[in-house]
């Protein structure tokens, strides 16, 4: 009598070596898919690469390319046939930057979804998990926000290719392509794997305020900046819902399952996915430095163009219709995101 294994299903993940994009590839090996890569590596490494398999004891396939390569991604599928669906990271992700160079922004965030989307019915691929944002939300006029929510205007051209992305997506699942598809609309992603074997390193000076935070935390940076303590908050600062990046990468896996077992109840569906939790900035730095025992050299300064002055999620439609809760406690998440600034420093990165 012959047994057949099963054939694990094959994924795609583009910038899959970036930071929330490591993480899901974790959970999409431990969940029993086999996950091929795709990155330009203009914003991460290929040692990633390496540390995943250490994690997993897994190697994913790697290879190096980029999403706006529309032969390269044709090239691609033709070589490792029976992709059944995509999550796309794979984007250029600083708002700050976004406004002093929107042309970079607009052409690498559409024209690479627009690649996968032109490919995915030609060679069988059935759906995409979109990685979007709580941006589109702009500022909420009900807070926590559902996503019935309309969206606003958006704060920045990185802010607009989500939204944009989004209307692509349901423009071309309209127009009757077979292509199902989950907007993820993530709120703050922070902290790192428990490993300490994967996190957030951004390249340069840190766009975000957690690797920016651990690295005055280290020495690295001498002052940690509180833009604005004026806001119509408890304290001033402004609020957000910090998400832990684990918690975070295991809702791909799910819409990923989901997708593919065909449980969608439409062919678009939109999900948030955060604590429900607002925490103010200031309140992060003090769960910081009361969970790692580390003080925190920082100032307040000015306000930021363009930041929220508060928003955090209502997760009820993710918890119920996906089964899917963040878990992690804030405590435990910036204990992690702390251990992996000291292990890039044993490792002898900065």
């Amino acid at each position: 009598m012959f047994i057949f294994a099963q054939m694990k299903q094959r994924i795609l993940v583009t910038g899959g070596t970036g930071y929330i994009g490591s993480h899901t590839v974790v959970e999409l090996q431990n969940a029993g898919y086999e996950v091929v890569i795709i990155d330009n590596l203009a914003n991460s490494n290929a040692d990633v690469v390496d540390n995943i398999e250490k994690v997993t004891g897994i190697r994913p396939i790697f290879e190096k390319l980029d999403c706006l390569d529309f032969q390269g991604l044709d090239n691609l599928f033709s070589k490792y046939t029976g992709i059944k669906a995509i999550i796309h990271f794979a984007a250029s992700k600083a708002v700050g930057e976004s406004v002093e160079k929107p042309l970079l922004y607009y052409r690498n965030n559409l024209v690479s979804l627009i690649n996968l989307l032109e490919l995915m019915p030609k060679h069988g691929v059935e759906g995409i998990v979109f990685s979007s944002s709580c941006t589109v939300y702009g500022q909420p006029d009900e807070l926590p926000v559902t996503e019935n929510a309309p969206t606003k205007k958006a704060e920045s051209p990185y802010g607009n290719t989500k939204q944009i992305n989004e209307e692509i997506v349901r423009d071309v699942v309209t127009s009757g392509a077979p292509i199902n598809a989950i907007l993820l609309r993530y709120f703050n992603p922070i902290g790192a794997h428990p490993s300490a074997l994967l996190g957030e390193l951004p390249n340069g000076v840190p766009q975000n305020l957690i690797p920016f935070l651990t690295q005055t935390a280290i020495g690295i940076r001498e002052k940690l900046s509180v833009f604005g303590n004026d806001y119509n908050t408890p304290d001033g600062s402004c609020i957000r819902d910090y998400i832990n990046v684990v918690d975070l990468a295991k809702a791909h896996v799910i819409a990923i399952n989901r997708i593919l077992e065909k449980k969608q109840k439409e062919q678009v569906e939109v999900f948030n996915i955060g604590t429900g939790r607002g925490l103010s900035v200031l309140e992060l730095i003090h769960a910081f430095e009361e969970s790692t025992g580390v003080k925190l050299n920082y100032q307040i300064v000015g306000r930021r163009a363009g930041d929220i002055e508060q928003v955090w999620a209502n997760p009820d439609y993710a918890n119920n219709e996906l089964g899917w809760k963040a878990e992690t406690s804030i405590e435990d998440t910036l204990r992690s995101a702390w251990n992996w600034q000291v292990k890039l420093r044993e490792r002898g990165i900065q």
